[in-house]
């Protein structure tokens, strides 16, 4: 029974829910220790019960985001960076839709609220770099264009990973974020070769 703190049972708990979730199986205390050699006061050394749960599980979906998004670095092309990120997010869906689920469940909250501005923050940098690039007009908002960026990325792997539509659909992604870059200013066929470079999801 683990009476402190321990950061391999903590993660082995999570990994555990993560399989519950992605199984479809119903995750209780029971279903959670079994098979983790620790029994269920693990769960309230470690989380507080299952409350405690959730929000740590939501907390690892977005770390997990963080550091695929950490993995894009900077080029000198800002457009297909913002999309390489757009690809980064779509990635880390399809590979952890279980994870992809709870991020955005808001009946529990963040161990760390911050962490969702974080994620965020990436795609604003990258749209404040296309802007000072003159691929964007001047008075285009960054943290308004990366939320829309987030919110053509949402939607399609919404539809996608835990949704009806086939991966194929993720295509969308290239026109819809074409449309979106060019309305703030950018040139139509330079936005498409930019676009395409940093289109990477697989399909």
């Amino acid at each position: 029974m683990a009476r402190t703190s321990d950061p391999a049972v903590r993660t082995r708990l999570i990994e555990r829910a993560a399989q519950l979730l992605r199984t479809r199986a119903p995750l209780t205390l029971r279903s959670l220790v079994a098979g983790t050699n620790v029994s269920t006061m693990a769960v309230y050394t470690h989380f507080g019960g299952m409350d405690g749960l959730w929000k740590a599980l939501r907390q690892e979906g977005f770390t997990r985001l963080a550091g695929r998004l950490a993995e894009v670095r900077p080029t000198a092309d800002p457009v297909r960076d913002l999309t390489a990120l757009v690809s980064a997010y779509l990635g880390n869906a399809l590979d952890h839709p279980d994870l992809y689920r709870v991020m955005f469940d808001a009946n529990f909250a963040l161990e760390d609220a911050q962490a969702a501005d974080d994620t965020l923050e990436y795609l604003v940098q990258a749209a404040a770099r296309g802007r000072q690039a003159g691929r964007y007009r001047e008075n285009v908002d960054a943290l308004e264009l990366a939320t829309q960026t987030w919110a053509i990325a949402h939607g399609l792997v919404s539809l996608v990973a835990n949704g009806p539509l086939p991966r194929t659909a993720l295509e969308h992604g290239v026109p819809l974020l074409t449309a979106l870059f060019v309305s703030v200013g950018d040139e139509p066929q330079r936005c498409r070769r930019s676009v395409r470079r940093g289109w990477r999801v697989p399909g």
